[in-house]
């Protein structure tokens, strides 16, 4: 008898493991996908969107654009076409919020360095102080690389217009004139549709991973 089951000792333990496995596979295929949101106008808080869009609940996407970027480019929504993107807001004389987003975001660069898939795109919201050259200056000192990341200047009254009807990014209140001033830390996720698909802190680390995180979900949604 003892010969018997040592005999079969080793099919026996291959059965198991391979049992093991397909039981595994079964309980992974039978999980459901994770997917993010695709976030409308009506599901932000009411002051952050432009009163004529509070009763949109589908098709909201980023508008066009046309702004300048560090280098004297033209960048364009045509230069994030078929790309996952995440947008934010700054000023390069910022003393508070700005220094610790643009690290964070500097972070997510480091990140997505060899993704072709992802880019990221901060507008800057005193762009009659952030000319190209300062933009520039600003870059070389944070690490910016251009294929990456571009910081963008332009008209005051587009960029603003965009953080508040587009993006979602900022109370809606202002508009874009001399003494219309605009803060807020907020990374916005955006899909290769130009959609909404997350906002995050960007001055929180633990935010940071969640964005990464989802970037992830996102990615994984195209590959299928």
């Amino acid at each position: 008898m003892r010969s018997f089951f040592s005999k079969y000792k080793l099919f026996g333990t291959v059965l198991l493991g391979l049992s093991a496995v397909i039981i595994y596979l079964f309980y992974n295929a039978l999980q459901p996908k994770k997917t993010l949101p695709v976030y409308q106008p009506s599901d932000f808080n009411p002051e952050l969107v432009d009163s004529s869009l509070h009763a949109k609940k589908k098709y909201h996407t980023i508008a066009d654009f046309s702004l300048t970027n560090q280098n004297n480019e033209t960048i364009t929504e045509q230069d994030y076409a078929d790309k996952i993107y995440i947008a934010d807001f700054f000023f390069t004389t910022c003393p508070t919020i700005c220094p610790i987003m643009t690290k964070n975001m500097a972070g997510i660069q480091e990140k997505i360095l060899d993704d072709p898939e992802v880019l990221l795109l901060s507008h800057s919201v005193t762009p009659h102080i952030d000319s190209v050259p300062q933009l520039k200056k600003y870059a070389l000192e944070k690490g910016v690389i251009d294929q990456k990341w571009n910081l963008v200047t332009g008209s005051k009254k587009h960029i603003y217009e965009l953080a508040r009807r587009s993006y979602l990014a900022v109370k809606d209140d202002g508009d874009g004139g001399p003494f219309d001033m605009i803060h807020t830390e907020n990374f916005i996720l955006v899909d290769k549709e130009r959609r909404i698909r997350g906002t995050y802190d960007g001055t929180n680390t633990e935010e940071i991973e969640q964005l990464l995180a989802d970037l992830e979900i996102l990615k994984a949604s195209y590959a299928e």
